[in-house]
């Protein structure tokens, strides 16, 4: 019997967040379970007949077809019936499907491309299996869940905690395109759904181009709702979805986060794109005020700890737009990673070339400029350090700047936190997502990388979290599955040929896209935390207090800290700002949910 035990306002999150929704599933004792519970911030959609039962959160639609006004869950049911192997190819949208077979007593846990609905899955209890799309609330659910230390590292490392580990030990999140199923008998299985093959089109590049606007046009429109608008950095991605957005709807409303700190501010950007396209335009400055303010509720509001440090802006951003009555936020995330913008990519080509050298040709590169002298001698020093790089594989190659990569980890931790981690498991995982892409170009498989670890990992949790919190809901067209799809048929080569970033994209939006927006370089919504951090006392405070705490908890040794903090208030605002943010939102997350932990 199913049965929705109610909304319980008790549990809700921080202000903006939605109530909790409490579902329970009798299975009647067809399998090793007997419950399934359901903990939800969402409201769930649910369908069945005498077969299955299906439970929707997020947004299902049929491929190549608008979102349904009516029941989409009665409609999956209905495909379920006619295809229960071949369904997945047939949906797109951005969700999670429970899928429970009554007869055969087997539970299937389905979510979308690119995991944008998150699932946590708690499997521990003995006939009980939890689901749930907050971390919180599966916690309250289960107080008696332990810290995972292997997940405090993780998120050290990655500045948050890829799936499938969560920061509670025998948690699971679930993966981007995966199913994962529970057999009768209470064996887990886990299976990739999406993963496509990078296969070029044989079409004109004109035609492709066309069919790009074309597809970006109908993801956004598909997307547009009452009460919407959208968040204008002055990107690229930003600018097409803003266009885009008023292209289809009257009066379009846009809405920007400027920093009153040189090297920051891109406002002047979004303003070409909001007059390019007449959009109604709103642009909040961030001050060092609002961080103060905000900084321990944006901390401890994510399920885990997060360390991206734009998620302040987001969050204010999301949070005047909520003022103004906006329901629906479009963000233009994604772009990147499927169009080829980010500088990492062109940059890693260039030692790629090094790599597909013949032995001998290497040997004799290496016999030259790979030894000490060359090492020390100015005129050669670059040669050594090209050679020193490109002989480090990817994707390992992407993490050579990262702290854990820097510095003796047996000088950044504790003795009794290093007994507990396996320093190898973060390149190990971005290793197994790196060989798992169907493509032999380096930059097809660094953007098959960063679907998972840039966006469903983070750049999707920062945005959905924060408008969350701001009590807005957000929506990611560009990363649609059908343009996800589409651009698997463009060549890396066409994308970014040579060193020409979003190229393929470029040609594809001009005449549409102001000429400066196509032409600017890249940028984003960054927070200038370590230029404020030494002008603001306040923030000074919180930092000082923060990582005082930090110290008692037997993970980063207190010499490092100091060391660290030493280095950053010396001048290196940026590299030792960003590790300084990261220790602090660390420590400000476990005061608010494990403030005892110590490892």
């Amino acid at each position: 019997m199913w049965r929705h035990a109610g909304t319980d306002t008790s549990t809700a999150a921080d202000a903006g967040t939605s109530a909790a929704h409490t579902y329970m599933l009798n299975l009647n004792g067809t399998g090793a379970l007997n419950t399934l519970h359901i903990l939800s911030q969402r409201l769930l959609q649910i369908a069945e007949d005498d077969q299955t039962l299906v439970c929707l959160l997020g947004r299902v639609r049929p491929y190549n077809q608008d979102y349904l006004p009516g029941d989409a869950a009665q409609w999956f049911l209905q495909l379920h019936q006619q295809q229960p192997q071949q369904f997945y190819p047939q949906i797109a949208g951005f969700f999670v499907l429970i899928i429970v077979d009554k007869h055969q007593g087997t539970i299937s846990i389905i979510n979308d491309h690119v995991g944008a609905v998150p699932c946590y899955i708690d499997s521990r209890q003995q006939a009980k299996l939890v689901l749930s799309d907050s971390l919180t609330l599966l916690r309250q659910h289960n107080p008696s869940v332990s810290l995972d230390t292997q997940a405090v590292y993780n998120y050290l490392y990655f500045h948050c905690i890829p799936s499938p580990d969560a920061i509670y030990q025998q948690i699971k999140k679930l993966e981007p395109g995966v199913a994962f199923t529970i057999s009768a008998d209470g064996s887990l299985h886990s299976e990739t759904y999406y993963q496509p093959d990078f296969t070029p089109s044989a079409e004109p590049q004109q035609v492709l181009q066309q069919q790009c606007q074309q597809l970006i046009s109908e993801a956004v429109a598909r997307n547009i709702s009452p009460d919407c608008a959208a968040f204008l950095s002055g990107g690229l991605d930003s600018s097409t979805v803003a266009g885009m957005l008023a292209k289809h709807s009257q009066n379009a409303k846009t809405y920007s986060i400027g920093f009153e700190a040189k090297g920051y501010d891109e406002t002047a950007y979004a303003l070409i794109t909001a007059k390019h396209f007449g959009t109604e335009h709103k642009v909040h400055y961030l001050q060092p005020e609002e961080i103060t303010q905000h900084f321990s509720t944006v901390a401890a509001a994510f399920n885990e700890p997060f360390g991206n440090s734009s998620a302040m802006a987001a969050y204010i951003c999301a949070k005047v737009a909520a003022e103004d009555g906006i329901k629906v936020l479009l963000a233009g995330d994604g772009g990147d990673e499927i169009f080829a913008g980010n500088e990492r990519y062109v940059k890693q080509k260039t030692f790629e070339h090094y790599r597909a050298l013949p032995g001998p040709l290497q040997s004799s590169l290496d016999l030259c400029f790979y030894n000490n002298l060359a090492a020390k001698l100015p005129g050669l020093k670059k040669a050594y350090s090209y050679i020193n790089q490109a002989k480090v594989a990817l994707p390992d190659r992407l993490d050579s700047y990262n702290f854990l990569n820097r510095f003796d980890i047996n000088e950044m931790f504790c003795p009794e936190f290093i007994a507990h981690i396996d320093s190898q498991l973060p390149l190990q995982q971005k290793q197994q997502r790196y060989k798992a892409c169907r493509s032999a170009d380096a930059v097809d498989c660094m953007m098959y990388l960063d679907w998972k670890f840039t966006l469903a990992d983070n750049d999707l949790v920062k945005v959905s979290s924060m408008c969350q919190l701001a009590g807005v809901e957000v929506r990611y067209p560009l990363f649609e599955k059908e343009v996800v799809d589409f651009s698997c048929k463009v060549s890396a080569g066409i994308k970014a040929p040579g060193q020409k970033l979003r190229d393929f994209y470029k040609r594809s939006f001009t005449g549409f896209l102001p000429d400066a927006t196509l032409s600017k370089s890249k940028h984003g919504f960054g927070l200038p935390f370590g230029v404020w951090m030494k002008q603001q006392p306040k923030l000074q405070q919180i930092t000082a207090d923060s990582l005082a705490s930090l110290k008692q908890r037997n993970i980063i040794q207190p010499a490092f800290i100091e060391k660290a903090l030493a280095t950053y208030q010396q001048g290196h605002s940026g590299y030792y700002g960003e590790l300084v943010w990261i220790m602090v939102t660390l420590e400000l997350w476990l005061q608010q949910h494990e403030a005892g932990y110590v490892a």
